[in-house]
């Protein structure tokens, strides 16, 4: 099978994937997206997407997934679905492998993402978008004036809880712990928003659901007594594991396994950028991959340009 050669060799086809292919066409290069499963990455599989700048009623993620994808197409970036099974990041020259071919680029853009990491309770998978989220500041308007609750002990699963203190009745954090991992002061703050119950030494059993989520029962580590907690949403925040896996060995990551590029988007490697979730960053969001995309791609045109 014959190699293919691009400019730019996008793999990840999410905001920050998509975003990236626009800026690299619009500024004439030859662009490929590879992605595995279908366009937009978690924001493709998300039902309503209520903070994009640009559409006050809010949009549907796959919608958004496929409008971002034909801007792209639209200047020239081909996009296929195909998984890179292996890639090649030394050297002058980029090779992403697949099983139909391989794919040559004279710069990469590593815009794999991450992945909420799961309770793995029953139902979870179907009941994303129907009460079970893994993101706060995307859902939790849908859940204002209503009880809900968050699962987790660290920072993501304080900050959400503060979040989400703001908008709904009341908010449950079950952690399997008697404290927080996040710093004491944190807790201070929860106990002062009045609205805010802790549950502690306990750990998820079971979602309750209709057609939506119902409650969370939970069970006391110690005990073993069972509790139902009735709540219309339930955040999960036990962190996320970024898909990584290709690079490991070819690229330094931090301890949780993401790319520690700049806000330039550059790696330590030359030609190599990294945008997105799968980029360490303090915040996760369709706007930020997408804002990462564009960065990538500026980045990468003045590497083609014979820039740094």
């Amino acid at each position: 099978m014959g190699k293919e050669m691009y400019d730019i060799l996008i793999i990840g086809g999410g905001p920050a994937g998509y975003t990236a292919a626009l800026y690299g066409a619009r500024a004439g290069r030859s662009v490929l997206l590879l992605e595995k499963l279908t366009p937009g990455g978690q924001m493709g599989t998300t039902d309503i997407i209520d903070n994009y700048p640009g559409f006050p009623q809010g949009v549907g993620g796959f919608q958004l997934a496929m409008d971002m994808k034909a801007g792209a197409e639209r200047f020239g970036a081909k996009s296929k679905l195909e998984e890179a099974a292996a890639l090649e990041l030394a050297g002058e020259i980029k090779t992403a492998h697949t099983s139909k071919g391989d794919y040559q680029g004279r710069t990469i853009i590593l815009a794999t993402g991450a992945r909420p990491r799961e309770l793995g309770l029953s139902g979870e998978n179907q009941l994303r978008g129907r009460g079970v989220s893994y993101c706060a500041t995307c859902d939790g308007m849908f859940y204002k004036d209503r009880d809900v609750a968050v699962v987790g002990g660290g920072n993501t699963a304080v900050a959400d809880a503060l979040y989400l203190s703001k908008l709904c009745r009341k908010v449950y954090l079950v952690h399997r712990r008697d404290r927080l991992r996040a710093p004491d002061s944190q807790r201070a703050v929860l106990a002062a928003a009045g609205n805010v119950e802790f549950v502690w030494e306990s750990t998820p059993q079971e979602l309750l659901y209709d057609q939506r989520v119902t409650g969370l029962r939970v069970a006391h580590k110690a005990t073993g007594d069972s509790r139902v907690l009735e709540c219309a949403g339930v955040f999960i925040a036990v962190g996320q594991e970024p898909n990584s896996q290709l690079f490991a060995g070819q690229l330094t990551l931090t301890a949780a396994g993401y790319i520690p590029a700049g806000e330039d988007c550059r790696t330590e490697l030359p030609g190599v950028f990294a945008a997105g979730d799968v980029r360490q960053k303090p915040l996760r969001q369709v706007v930020t991959a997408a804002a990462d995309g564009a960065v990538a791609a500026q980045a990468a045109e003045e590497y083609l340009s014979g820039g740094i």
